[in-house]
């Protein structure tokens, strides 16, 4: 399983980028592809019912959702990085993402890099 950051499920809708193609090759390959609850959110937030139906339809993998034994996780990776207001919302996509042990696609590295040393994969 693969999970999806927002930035990357939305550049996956806008056909021939390197996420739309990595997104299909996944899906060819039979790779289940997921997104945490607070990044579908985000999603949910700039998109058209289009948008959200043709999402839906890329996440074989499904919704995950943000439960305690993520919120330990992320709060965790938080405190650990000396609490930057900036990285809430990443902390919470880290942390869904390494509970369920699937590696984060994302163009925003730089942002989750910090998560590495905490059991998150980056692709």
């Amino acid at each position: 399983m693969i999970c999806l950051d927002t930035n990357y499920l939305i550049r996956s809708l806008i056909p021939l980028t390197e996420e739309a193609i990595a997104v299909e090759n996944w899906l060819v390959s039979r790779e289940a592809l997921c997104i945490p609850s607070v990044a579908w959110y985000e999603f949910l937030c700039g998109s058209t019912e289009e948008e959200e139906h043709l999402a839906l339809s890329l996440l074989t993998g499904g919704i995950l959702p943000f439960t305690p034994s993520e919120a330990q996780v992320a709060a965790f990776g938080f405190r650990a990085l000396n609490k930057p207001r900036r990285l809430r919302v990443d902390a919470i996509i880290a942390a869904t993402a390494i509970v369920s042990k699937a590696p984060l696609a994302t163009n925003n590295r730089s942002d989750f890099e910090p998560f590495l040393p905490h059991g998150l994969e980056l692709l």
